[in-house]
């Protein structure tokens, strides 16, 4: 091997996990067919990777109770979260199983197929939306992680509430593109600003999908903890990367004071901000 092909191909290790399939990273299209990584592959892999490291301890925490571990993926699009999770994690274990959810069935199509050519046996693909999922028979009664990148807009809400179903132990969620939240607050803004000077901070568009954006993450975060889950927030990856970047981590802990007092806040925001009528749809918590 040339020298200039040597370090080509160093520089490609430094960049991967151990163990990581090139077959893997070529079929999903993040390796070019000569092994190479462009500026745009670069930054999803890192997206991914980043999360992955998130995933991963809570992972090998679950598989320390020697029972298989189950998955589901939400919104998984062409399933580069779930691919990576198998190949780094499920793949080298005997047991448990990833669960690809994604309306789009010629992309469930398509990740049935290369599952079967990689030989990853322990990953199914179901076409569905979200919120049918929930429901379906085609998954079990009980999910130990739920998933959803980039899930768009009410989608990450429907992942919350697959999670709770599913008595899920944790949740991994990067919420995209919130929009439900701005829509109510922009219907009902003249009330809104005779009632209370707060809502001057929508009172322009731009700022209505803003705060909306920012206020819908606040409520999914009271909604989780009032399910009697504890709660992280942080960001996936540099700002420079993605501007879809706040990261929610749910750890089932149980009922408790502080889901109680959870609650509370949730509906006391709620009137704040005249959104009452989600605790009727969206945040129901029985």
């Amino acid at each position: 091997m040339s020298k200039a092909r040597l370090t080509g191909v160093q520089a490609l290790a430094a960049e991967l996990r151990p163990g990581q399939s090139i077959e893997l990273l070529q079929a999903l299209h993040i390796l070019t067919r000569d092994g190479k990584l462009n500026q745009d592959s670069r930054r999803k892999l890192k997206q991914v990777y980043h999360l992955y490291q998130f995933i991963e301890k809570i992972l090998v925490e679950l598989a320390a109770s020697d029972r298989p571990v189950t998955l589901a993926d939400h919104g998984a699009g062409k399933s580069y979260l779930g691919f990576i999770l198998y190949d780094l994690f499920f793949k080298g274990r005997l047991a448990g199983h990833i669960y690809g959810i994604e309306a789009r069935e010629e992309l469930v199509a398509k990740s049935r197929a290369l599952a079967s050519a990689l030989g990853f046996e322990r990953m199914s693909f179901i076409a569905s939306s979200v919120a049918e999922a929930t429901d379906s028979n085609t998954l079990p009664a009980q999910i130990d992680v739920v998933t959803a990148l980039h899930a768009c807009d009410t989608a990450t809400d429907d992942a919350i509430q697959f999670g709770r179903q599913k008595r899920a132990k944790f949740m991994v969620l990067v919420p995209c593109c919130q929009a439900e939240v701005s829509r109510k607050l922009n219907l009902d803004k003249a009330r809104s600003l005779s009632r209370t000077p707060l809502a001057e901070l929508w009172r322009h568009p731009i700022h209505t999908r803003e705060v909306g954006s920012q206020l819908t993450n606040v409520l999914r975060c009271l909604y989780l903890e009032a399910s009697g889950y504890q709660v992280t927030v942080t960001e996936l990856v540099g700002w420079e990367h993605s501007l879809k970047n706040e990261l929610i981590i749910a750890r089932y802990v149980g009922d408790s004071g502080k889901s109680h007092a959870a609650k509370e806040r949730l509906g006391a925001l709620l009137a704040e901000f005249g959104l009452e009528s989600l605790l009727e749809t969206r945040f129901t918590l029985t």
